[in-house]
């Protein structure tokens, strides 16, 4: 069993389901696995995966991560923890094929149940890949230690955002032991519930961008940064306060980012597109609307590393607090090829009767829109983006 802690997922994925269960109880969902690296993978990796995500359907919330979780995310209410207290993943939500060397992968389901599958999936889909190939980890600890360093020299706030993709559990572990006692107060902490709990440091959460995703599927592609983030509010009260910018682009969101908002976040995360260009939008934006950039935080989380990271810090020059989440260059820099695999929100429903309506994702690159490509243009030129 490669998956073995209930709470080896990142924090995002907990805070969504709750302001699901909270807002959108009824809403059923399909998720779909995007293979962009076109991977070929092994003659029977389908069914060692299925055996996989079966014996994930054993996990449960133990006593010690309630502990934790109830003490460090003080935005989940009572109700909540003893929920996913008696949370059981369901195997037959998931479903897996392959035909030759193509994987397919689609979750359906209720919303605030399938949720959680989407990070250690894609987590196991890593691992269990080079397992099979027999890949094996190149100096994990020394790597560390060398970005750590690098990162605190230059006066980087950072965190951990390296799930999702990793080598390994083991390789994920050793990095954040490693990250935690190299940087001192430079590391901030990790998107991993589990290892926050075993590292005593502090699980770090956005929101994802399926929840702008759904509200622009049920509600429109104009309304979709608005309602997203105003539902966002009515659950958890301007905690968890930074924003993805990016799903229907960051030019779409800054016109309907409202003043109130943009008061009442604590910033914007830049998560794809020219981190430059971002940056210069972030920062007009508030001075155009009296608002001190300085007050704010821009979370820098694109394909990065020491030297990208160095490149944005000397552009920002203090003008705005930056932090930076750094994932595949963190838990899966060990000496192969890491996949590039994604999981993605394709069609939405309110109520399970109901027919399916698509989600699309534009992103702020062109190559990473995701969804059905009659509804992408559909979403474009409601926007107005050619």
């Amino acid at each position: 069993m490669i998956l073995k802690h209930f709470t080896d997922n990142d924090l995002y994925k907990f805070s969504v389901m709750l302001a699901i269960q909270k807002l959108y109880p009824w809403s059923y969902v399909r998720y779909e696995f995007i293979n962009r690296g076109h991977t070929q993978f092994p003659e029977g990796f389908a069914e060692r995966l299925k055996e996989e995500v079966e014996a994930m359907s054993t996990l449960r919330m133990t006593r010690e991560e309630k502990r934790y979780i109830s003490k460090r995310c003080y935005f989940f209410d009572p109700a909540f923890i003893d929920f996913l207290e008696g949370y059981q993943y369901d195997p037959e939500e998931v479903h897996i094929t392959q035909t030759g060397g193509d994987l397919e992968i689609y979750i359906e389901g209720y919303w605030y149940r399938t949720v959680l599958w989407e990070v250690p999936l894609m987590a196991l889909v890593s691992e269990l890949y080079f397992i099979m190939t027999g890949a094996a980890p190149d100096d994990v600890e020394s790597h560390a230690k060398e970005k750590a360093l690098g990162l605190a020299e230059i006066d980087a706030d950072y965190s951990d955002f390296g799930t999702r993709r990793r080598f390994s559990f083991d390789v994920h572990d050793k990095v954040v032991g490693t990250l935690k006692a190299n940087s001192g107060d430079y590391f901030k902490g990790t998107s991993n519930v589990y290892l926050a709990m075993k590292h005593n440091t502090t699980p770090i959460g956005t929101m994802p961008h399926e929840w702008f995703m759904y509200h622009g599927a049920l509600f429109g592609y104009r309304a979709a940064n608005i309602k997203a983030l105003e539902a966002w509010v009515d659950v958890f009260q301007g905690s968890l306060g930074i924003t993805l910018t990016d799903t229907y682009t960051t030019d779409s969101f800054f016109k309907s980012f409202s003043l109130k908002q943009a008061r009442l976040f604590d910033g914007v995360r830049c998560d794809s597109g020219d981190v430059l260009e971002f940056t210069d939008k972030a920062i007009q934006f508030y001075e155009a609307n009296r608002i001190d950039p300085a007050s704010k935080t821009i979370v820098y989380s694109d394909s990065l590393n020491v030297d990208e990271v160095k490149r944005i810090k000397n552009y920002v020059n203090g003008r705005v607090h930056d932090t930076y989440g750094i994932g595949t260059y963190f838990t899966n820099d060990v000496g192969v090829k890491p996949l590039n695999i994604v999981i993605k929100l394709t069609a939405i429903k309110s109520k399970p009767k109901e027919e399916f309506l698509q989600a699309v994702k534009l992103s702020d690159v062109m190559g990473k829109n995701t969804g059905n490509e009659k509804e992408i243009e559909i979403c474009k030129m409601t926007l107005g983006i050619e």
